[in-house]
């Protein structure tokens, strides 16, 4: 879900027979050298924080630009927010231990955001290194931090707790397993290599060692970079083009729509982001029965190429008025994609960056699969709940989906360099 030659070397066998960290004449090590080398590398603006790499030295193995590709730490906004879809994600909810409280809570987010800091410039963690990543670049890992509405409790911190952190309201099409939903705190980790990114789902697991559990955790997928022969919109589970009227970085009012302004209150949210979680099963034996025609008039759009009803291509504006020779509207009044337009929603927008999932066949032969569905926004209020309150009024999508589990999470902006994310809460 998305949006190389290589030179003669040393075989796989001589480099793994090397020591892990030998340096170059430069200082840098084997393995930094192996992170960060490559010919191509994905270039973002300051909003994306991604950087490239310059080719490798003689001598040096060079990555394929999949592994080449890494994503900065210390940005303005928390890495995982505005990149493109990663290939392999994991979602994860710690709740405090028994005991733990602000001191643990702010130990635990510096173990955390020094490890994030290494394993995203392709480092080894600080501490016991599983070497599970050994042989791979960064592969675009990032690592996000969130807090949940209980953990201002927990932590003495109630006044700190932001009013756009209220919980979410209770909405018909939800069918909620609440040990699988909510938490204390959030990890969400992308990268476009499965390895890589559980390297650091167990870097996170260990790193919380005796201050925090997990809660839940959810294991997601996309569709690989350069799978496609040119960059496109993904799809999902369902088959459809997801994600095509998605806010975009360069639109005038995006900062306002998904980020906290810096003078914003709470002060220690400045440039963070509200981020909804909700793992939504997709009922794929119903919907696969539907034909073709009957699945775009749930969605509003060709299954084929993502272009609306009433024509043009997939970035032409949805003709809502557009009738066909009978006079009924060419796009359902129900269809999933009238209703959940910013203008038919009192603008209300968020930055949707899912990420499939597939946990398995039932007992009956239904496969339990769907979206990971993630939207972040400046004010939930103002973004998710509005559309989805009015999704759960009247969508023809909602009898093929079930929305099984949900959080909310207050993302704090990035963190500056020598700083920890979540510091100014924690020791503002």
């Amino acid at each position: 879900m998305a949006d190389q030659s290589i030179p003669q070397v040393r075989t796989p066998q001589a480099l793994q027979e090397e020591p892990a960290e030998r340096t170059t004449k430069d200082g840098i090590s084997r393995r930094r050298l192996l992170g960060t080398a490559g010919a191509t590398g994905l270039v973002l603006g300051a909003a994306g924080g991604a950087v490239g790499h310059a080719s490798a030295p003689a001598g040096a193995t060079p990555l394929t630009s999949v592994g080449d590709s890494r994503v900065s730490f210390h940005v303005k906004h928390q890495p995982g927010i505005t990149q493109p879809l990663q290939a392999r994600g994991h979602l994860l909810a710690f709740d405090l231990a028994p005991g733990a409280g602000r001191k643990e809570a702010a130990a635990l987010l510096r173990r955390w955001s020094d490890t994030a800091r290494r394993l995203m410039a392709g480092e080894p963690t600080a501490q016991g290194d599983t070497d599970v990543a050994r042989d791979a670049g960064p592969s675009s890992l990032t690592l996000t931090f969130g807090f949940g509405h209980s953990f201002f409790g927990r932590t003495g911190l109630e006044k700190q707790r932001p009013v756009s952190l209220d919980p979410l309201p209770d909405f018909s099409s939800d069918r909620l397993d609440k040990t699988r939903s909510n938490g204390d705190l959030w990890v969400q980790i992308g990268a476009d290599d499965a390895l890589v990114a559980f390297h650091a789902l167990r870097a996170v697991q260990k790193d919380a060692g005796s201050a925090a559990r997990v809660r839940w955790q959810m294991n997601g997928f996309n569709r690989s970079p350069g799978a496609t022969a040119h960059p496109m919109t993904a799809r999902n589970l369902m088959g459809q083009v997801d994600g095509t009227r998605n806010p975009k970085p360069a639109d005038t009012d995006f900062d306002r729509r998904i980020f906290v302004p810096e003078k914003g209150e709470p002060a220690w949210m400045a440039n963070g982001s509200y981020a909804v979680v909700r793992r939504i099963r997709m009922l794929l034996d119903d919907w696969e029965q539907l034909s073709l025609s009957e699945q775009e008039q749930v969605i509003g759009r060709r299954k084929s190429d993502g272009a609306p009803l009433s024509g043009g291509t997939e970035t032409t504006a949805m003709d809502l008025e557009k009738t066909d020779a009978e006079g009924a509207l060419v796009v359902p009044f129900n269809a999933h994609a009238r209703i959940t337009r910013p203008d038919q929603n009192g603008g209300a927008a968020m930055l949707r960056r899912p990420f499939s999932y597939h946990d398995g066949i039932d007992t009956d032969g239904a496969p339990d699969a769907g979206l990971l569905f993630i939207c972040w926004q400046a004010d939930p209020l103002r973004g998710f709940v509005p559309v989805q309150r009015k999704l759960d009024r009247g969508d023809a999508l909602t009898p093929f989906i079930r929305h099984e589990a949900s959080g909310l999470f207050a993302v704090p902006g990035g963190a500056a360099e020598g700083e920890y994310v979540g510091q100014a809460l924690l020791e503002g």
